[in-house]
């Protein structure tokens, strides 16, 4: 195990991150898994970085003060507040996201101490943020298990965490004998797709299912489509989710109109929301429904401004590797790349011609990019999902069909 997990630890910071000599390195992570956060500094060492912080994340702890503590008391705490985002962003640190889940230990808490907790979070990390969106910073978000979190997926394993870190090696090819050739062929890929659908340069795109998905958006001028790799303002290629299978561009916020149903429960602050759906007009979200955690949906749609408006639709085949591991793990980084999802908040500047180059306001007032402190995915992929794109001439191109890229678009 300790073998494969220093092979993942040097895909993520010489393939994704590409972590330079004497670049500061910051790692978020959850405590339980100080093991791996300790083999990647030891990697990083090796590579030459002298400067690394450890921003060690206990969700139990965190669970325990939204319990006992009131909100002003709590930010008093260092749990939310990310001021140390903002230093490492001024010193070009790379930033590694490791992602895990406590699915349901946030259940019995106020969601509204959570939304404001949130709030908070993004409120004191908006120097992180600003140089992000103008690909500034080199940042991946991959994924490490917790035990809770391999319980709820192997209920019956002796050895949950052990079949959940394996089930993450054999996703991210760490298995293979060149799993950085892989995905460099995989990357490509997406590229040559993602230039095919921008070359249309849509006016808008309809998703339709059987589940009641009935939904329209329109895209903006001289919008792009791109992968998990962006290209940093300092010509470096960076992968910011690994693994990767989408393609992805920002939508006209301000036009979203029709019905969506989810596809996949969403863990969101470790509460689980499932059987959702949400309906638009003019862009905003006007009515909601959630068999499970709506009201934490409620909190999740009005956390901030323009929280209730879109920020990206991204698009990936129902037939691709994780997707067809049956699974649903309850953890967006995986569940948003086995199938379409839409994300409510923020927009990503790269996705219209250059875009990191300008404003955010500009950004919002000529192209309808959103403008937000949050940005949250969920699922709305089907075997069953059409999405036909209509061009500004009115002719319509099938981009899915029953869940699938159309022939073009493979």
């Amino acid at each position: 195990m300790k073998e494969l997990m220093e092979k993942y630890a040097k895909v993520l910071l010489e393939t994704c991150l590409k972590v330079e000599e004497n670049q500061p390195l910051f790692i978020s992570f959850n405590v339980e898994r100080i093991d791996f956060a300790r083999i990647v500094a030891e990697k990083a060492f090796e590579l030459g970085v002298k400067d690394i912080f450890f921003d060690m994340v206990d969700p139990y702890l965190k669970h325990e003060a939204l319990l006992n503590l009131d909100v002003s008391e709590m930010k008093d705490l260092t749990f939310w507040n990310k001021e140390m985002w903002n230093i490492y962003a001024k010193k070009n640190a790379a930033f590694l996201m490791l992602a895990s889940e406590n699915p349901g230990l946030m259940k019995d808490v106020d969601p509204n101490k959570l939304k404001e907790m949130t709030k908070y979070s993004y409120e004191t990390r908006k120097d992180f943020d600003d140089m992000r969106d103008k690909s500034m910073l080199a940042w991946c978000i991959a994924a490490v298990p917790t035990k809770s979190w391999g319980q709820e997926l192997f209920p019956d394993s002796n050895y949950p965490t052990e079949d959940l870190w394996n089930k993450i090696f054999e996703i991210c090819r760490i298995k293979e004998d060149d799993p950085v050739s892989i995905w460099n062929e995989k990357i490509e890929k997406l590229k040559v797709r993602g230039k095919k659908l921008t070359d249309y340069q849509f006016d808008r795109i309809v998703y339709k299912g059987s589940n009641g998905t009935d939904f329209t958006i329109k895209l903006p001028k001289e919008h792009i489509w791109k992968s998990g790799s962006e290209i940093l303002s300092n010509g470096k290629e960076i992968l910011v989710n690994f693994p990767t299978e989408e393609v992805f561009t920002s939508p006209d916020c301000l036009s979203a109109e029709g019905r969506v149903y989810s596809s996949k429960p969403l863990s969101y602050n470790d509460v689980i929301i499932n059987n959702f759906n949400i309906g638009f007009k003019e862009g905003k979200v006007v009515e909601f429904h959630a068999q499970e955690g709506e009201e934490v949906l409620k909190n999740m749609i009005n956390i901030c401004e323009n929280s209730n408006m879109i920020g990206e639709v991204a698009l990936v085949p129902y037939d691709s590797p994780i997707s067809n591991s049956n699974m649903v793990f309850l953890e967006t980084l995986f569940d948003e790349n086995a199938a379409c999802h839409i994300a409510l908040g923020d927009s990503f500047p790269e996705c219209v011609n250059n875009g990191p180059t300008m404003d955010k306001k500009v950004l919002f007032d000529e192209y309808h990019l959103n403008k937000c402190d949050s940005h949250v995915d969920f699922m709305v992929g089907t075997k069953d999902l059409n999405i036909t794109g209509i061009t500004k001439e009115g002719k319509e191109v099938p981009i899915f069909i029953d869940g699938n890229f159309s022939e073009e678009f493979i």
